[in-house]
């Protein structure tokens, strides 16, 4: 697969932005509904992720943002010492959950992406799967990643792009409700461009394009599954009038129409992301 090449132009910070107010409303969005009911759906980009890493058994593995654990379970899959953090404690609980279910050994501990509890060079395997590209300060996240990862490891990524699905769907959200003052669009974490402003001093990336493939039973389970149980999705059409969440779904809708490529009423729908590895000097 050709290494991605996208550009994106940049969405500069405004100084002064509180980037603390922004990520107390993050955690208690990413706490809102049940993030677990869509997680599982994408167990598979874990999979992928550890496999494009080439992980060896007995490394050291840190998961950052890890949501309910799926690149968390993948990595202790391959016999890694797995530690798995999230800011939102009932989400790790799931991933506990998950792996005493498969019988896998993994430590839990709640932690800021931005302010890692961890030693230098601590981690021989950095990853986050669609999770630390969320964070408000996105140049102190990539930071903290490089930070506790030893040199000669690697930092291994999922990201969202900006004109796939998911990256669109924020765009479509933004509409309706603006996203909060001086905070970059997380989707510039799946653009080449951002990726070497925030890894390129200290490292080698590589960033491939992949794609994620949403499959529901039709458009408006998916709209009825993400405003339920995904976060973001979820405090969107709480903040709005009961007019105003029908002109979202109906926004939704006509979204899901225009990447959808199934002809028997389900959803089908690609969503690009890239498969990032970053290799520390």
């Amino acid at each position: 697969m050709q290494t991605e090449k996208l550009k994106q132009p940049q969405a500069a910070a405004p100084a002064g932005a509180d980037l603390a107010t922004v990520k107390a409303r993050q955690q208690g969005a990413w706490a809102s509904g049940n993030y677990a009911v869509v997680g599982t759906t994408l167990q598979i980009v874990g999979e992928k992720l550890c496999e494009a890493l080439d992980l060896r058994a007995g490394e050291t593995v840190l998961d950052v943002a890890a949501g309910n654990g799926n690149a968390t379970l993948a990595a202790a899959r391959r016999w890694c010492q797995v530690t798995s953090t999230d800011y939102v404690p009932a989400l790790l609980e799931q991933g506990r959950r998950r792996a005493d279910a498969e019988g896998l050994s993994v430590n839990f501990q709640t932690a800021d992406a931005e302010a890692l509890p961890f030693a230098d060079s601590h981690f021989d395997v950095v990853l986050s799967t669609f999770g630390v590209m969320f964070t408000p300060d996105q140049d102190k996240a990539a930071s903290e990643l490089l930070r506790v990862c030893r040199p000669g490891g690697r930092i291994g990524l999922a990201n969202w792009t900006p004109d796939g699905f998911i990256g669109q769907l924020f765009k479509t959200i933004g509409r309706h409700v603006p996203p909060p003052a001086g905070v970059r669009p997380p989707s510039l974490w799946g653009a080449s461009e951002r990726l070497d402003e925030l890894f390129g001093h200290a490292a080698g990336i590589s960033a491939n394009r992949q794609a994620f493939v949403f499959r529901y039973r039709s458009p408006g389970h998916w709209v009825e599954v993400f405003r339920t149980w995904y976060g973001p999705v979820h405090k969107a059409f709480a903040a709005l009038p009961t007019e105003k969440q029908a002109d979202l779904e109906k926004d939704l809708l006509s979204l899901i129409d225009s990447f959808n490529t199934a002809e028997d009423g389900t959803m089908v729908v690609p969503s690009d992301y890239l498969e990032v590895i970053v290799a520390k000097r």
